[in-house]
């Protein structure tokens, strides 16, 4: 870690057109962490630019400065010129080439230096240096490490705290998982900075429209399946519940979660349509690993409690393949429900 921070010490010594990158489908991590970081680098006398590969949720709005982000399938010639004339790349929240698509061609033989920042298992060598800790909650607890290491606390101010905090808030489902001593005291220094707790959360949570609770109700009565002899509940989406009640980017957010609020689910899965793939979210409790799960049976990945995948089969199959090999997991999902509720 010493090395890396001087190396990138060193990078962010003198002036830089710098670009930072976040992942497709961006969540309040990705789009925190970037934003965080662009303030930072641009009070420290760079130039900054933000590009995501799409657009983000709608009720991330009120963060400082989100309007300035680029949305490469939205304006593809700006988001070229930007990469084009940028000196230092910084690769956030991600950690393979493949989940920012189109953005990454060119790249492996491009030789111009990038830095990574990212929480995820399994890092491939696409950046010199790499911060890779997959023990932290989210990439915004490790941007601010990043800033206090290299000696920069002090100019972390509201605008960056309010950034980070979102994204550390979302990524631990308000405060619920993946929480260590380490991360409330990082969270003690963004409130201190200026973050107000209470404003961020009512941002971030109470943001439904009447269209989302009404999907939502629908999600809970229609189309949620119990398999409590895995303590496993799933929720799932077709086609035609997109058209009926217009589902757009973030209609679905958090969804899932509300499986496991019931004492005896240790795994949910949220299982819905798209217009080529299925996709799969699943989240977990205690010492119950699905991203094993994610990674066996669906190419994904991710982290102990919070994974995802994809599949090309139809959903009915998806959902199948899924129930299928439950069963394998059994003696698993008890150990860990046992342990959970310390018997």
């Amino acid at each position: 870690m010493h090395d890396n921070l001087l190396q990138a010490r060193r990078l962010l010594s003198s002036s830089q057109e710098i670009v930072v990158f976040s992942h497709r489908n961006p969540d309040g991590d990705a789009v925190g962490s970037t934003l965080g970081l662009m303030h930072y680098l641009r009070d420290r006398g760079h130039a900054c630019t933000i590009i995501l590969p799409s657009n983000y949720p709608e009720f991330l709005d009120f963060l400082p400065d989100v309007g300035s982000i680029i949305i490469f399938d939205d304006d593809m010639e700006c988001a070229q010129e930007k990469i084009k004339s940028a000196t230092l790349f910084f690769l956030l929240d991600f950690n393979s080439f493949e989940r920012i698509d189109k953005m990454a061609e060119g790249m492996m033989e491009d030789d111009r230096p990038r830095i990574m920042i990212d929480h995820h298992l399994h890092p491939e060598e696409i950046a010199n240096p790499i911060f890779s800790r997959p023990d932290r909650s989210s990439t915004c607890e490790m941007v601010y490490e990043f800033i206090e290491g290299l000696g920069d606390a002090e100019y972390v101010n509201k605008r960056i705290s309010d950034s980070l905090y979102t994204g550390i808030l979302t990524d631990t489902g308000g405060f619920k998982y993946n929480t260590t001593p380490d991360l409330f005291r990082t969270v003690a220094k963004l409130l201190e900075a200026g973050t107000d707790a209470y404003k961020v959360a009512d941002h971030v949570w109470n943001n439904l429209t009447e269209k989302q609770l009404r999907l939502l109700g629908h999600c809970l009565a229609n189309r949620m399946e119990l398999l409590p002899e895995y303590r496993t509940g799933l929720i799932y989406l077709n086609n035609q519940d997109y058209e009926e009640f217009d589902i757009q980017r973030g209609d679905t957010e958090g969804i899932v979660n509300y499986v496991l609020r019931m004492p005896d689910m240790m795994i949910a899965a949220f299982i819905h349509e798209q217009p080529t793939i299925v996709k799969l979210s699943l989240r977990s409790k205690g010492t119950m690993d699905v991203q094993q799960i994610c990674k066996a049976l669906f190419r994904g990945g991710g982290h102990r409690n919070a994974a995802g995948g994809a599949s090309f089969a139809p959903l009915g199959s998806t959902i199948n393949r899924f129930k299928k090999h439950l069963p394998k997991y059994a003696d698993e999902i008890e150990a860990a429900y046992l342990e959970f509720n310390n018997q």
